[in-house]
């Protein structure tokens, strides 16, 4: 632990969250345990925060902290250790037409409107299929660490937005929306893979991929990319 995490965590607090419905197993009640205040989290403080199984939300940061359950694994991809499986190239030759560029955290209409697009075909009925500019800005473009926005582009046209951390020891894959049109060119997979290249070229050892969940389709998937680690017990090992 270095000087610095161990400063600001003395004057960090960490508290439990009231229950409330789990968002990936139905039929389950969830509690979050939350770092305050946020203004102290940048980014050195935060990638060891990620290392213990944090996560952020805009400048919400959390981990889980349920009573009873223990479903939700942190789990990251060592970039020099992936290897693509067959799928995963064809898909990226798929869409070797996308090209990429990073930016600031700035609002961009045809960014906005692409989100609307995607969580209302995706998540319909969940709620964020209804956020206005400001619930969109306060998610997406509001961080206290270093971050920045993958833009893909094919044909003049936004195809996918990712927001991306950049951490001591990797990047951390905050949320991705893409066109709900090109379902067929797996474009969430494509970003995956892709961001293992982005955390090469960094010189950056992990990809963080947020939680884990065996009996959740919407989180089970990671496990597609191997090796993939977990944390688990307080300690990160590869997950079979």
């Amino acid at each position: 632990m270095n000087d610095t995490f161990r400063k600001h965590t003395v004057q960090l607090q960490f508290y439990a969250t009231a229950p409330y419905p789990c968002s990936y197993l139905e039929d389950h009640a969830a509690r979050s345990q939350v770092a305050v205040p946020s203004d102290l989290i940048n980014t050195h403080v935060y990638s060891q925060l990620v290392e213990q199984g944090f996560r952020r939300s805009g400048q919400f940061v959390y981990r889980p902290w349920c009573d009873h359950c223990q479903a939700c694994v942190p789990v990251r991809l060592p970039a020099n250790q992936f290897q693509p499986n067959r799928t995963q190239r064809r898909v990226m030759q798929r869409n070797q037409s996308l090209k990429v560029r990073l930016m600031d955290l700035t609002f961009r209409e045809e960014h906005f409107l692409l989100y609307q697009r995607y969580q209302q075909s995706r998540h319909s009925g969940g709620g964020m299929d209804q956020d206005n500019r400001e619930q969109y800005e306060s998610f997406l473009l509001k961080s206290n660490v270093a971050s920045f926005l993958a833009e893909f582009i094919e044909d003049g046209e936004v195809r996918m937005v990712s927001l991306i951390d950049q951490l001591d020891d990797g990047i951390s894959s905050v949320y991705t929306f893409f066109d709900p049109d090109l379902a067929s060119r797996s474009l969430g997979v494509y970003n995956v893979v892709w961001q293992v290249g982005l955390a090469k070229q960094l010189g950056l050892p992990y990809v963080y991929l947020g939680y884990w969940i065996k009996d959740c389709r919407k989180m089970s998937y990671k496990t597609q990319y191997q090796p993939i680690e977990g944390r688990v017990k307080g300690e990160w090992k590869v997950l079979d």
